[in-house]
């Protein structure tokens, strides 16, 4: 079955099975005790039923979060990351504070399910490994930012699922592609000038799918209910993700 779960400004989550026509049917609609804001886990649900099987106490608000079972990452207020092994998903396997030193904006764990990178709103991304024997791997860098220093969020950051190799995407309204094993940039999309909202790679790897809309880094003074609100389909070119030999 393929399922779209969507979330808005309030505290309901409602489900769609997407059917082999392309139409979608009405199934399943949650309600949390406050605004929700990522269609991913704080509860666990089983469609069949109207209640959660489970719950996770996390340390603080879930800003962000990521699953690529059995590895789930959540990226909360203050700081906290909590990793979660989804062999024993109520009992988080590790908890600490993010490496970069502003608001977690974004999480998005490797296709190797062996760790994950981390989006900030200070122009950054941290990349992070689950085993204490893969720490010396660790690094973070900077990224949208302009020539004027000016800094933007990392939004978004998604991983192609075939060479691991991946996407950052923010306020400023540029996309990137990154090799991290190289530690190198690979590709960069012409700017849009409006603030990228969400990305996605599809199960092959082909099309790289992003969302264009205001983000409200700027807040209610800066929101305009005439600007368009648009999804675009990228046609993925092999060179533009596959990882380059490391200098």
């Amino acid at each position: 079955m393929n399922t779209s779960l969507l979330t808005e400004k309030d505290i309901e989550v409602r489900i769609w099975e997407v059917q082999s026509n392309g139409m979608t049917a009405g199934k399943a609609m949650y309600t949390h005790e406050g605004p929700a804001l990522t269609c991913d886990w704080s509860k666990y649900w089983d469609l069949r039923t109207q209640n959660p099987i489970g719950t996770v106490q996390l340390p603080e608000r879930c800003y962000t979060m990521d699953v690529n079972h059995p590895l789930m990452v959540v990226g909360t207020a203050d700081r906290h990351l909590v990793v979660i092994d989804l062999n024993n998903p109520t009992v988080p396997f590790k908890s600490y504070l993010s490496p970069l030193k502003f608001q977690t904006r974004t999480v998005s764990c490797f296709p190797s399910k062996d760790g994950f990178a981390i989006g900030s709103i200070e122009g950054r991304v941290a990349i992070q490994y689950i085993q204490d024997s893969a720490k010396s791997n660790e690094f973070s860098f900077k990224c949208h930012r302009d020539t004027s220093n000016n800094v933007f969020a990392v939004n978004c950051i998604s991983h192609h699922p075939l060479f691991g190799t991946f996407s950052t995407a923010g306020s400023d309204g540029n996309i990137m592609f990154w090799d991290k094993e190289a530690r190198q940039k690979l590709k960069s999309f012409p700017c849009v000038n409006t603030p990228i909202t969400s990305t996605c790679f599809n199960r092959d790897g082909r099309i790289f799918a992003y969302s264009v809309g205001y983000d409200w880094s700027k807040g209610y003074a800066h929101s305009n209910q005439n600007d368009k609100r648009t999804i675009y389909l990228h046609s993925v070119k092999e060179d533009d993700v596959k990882p380059r030999k490391r200098r």
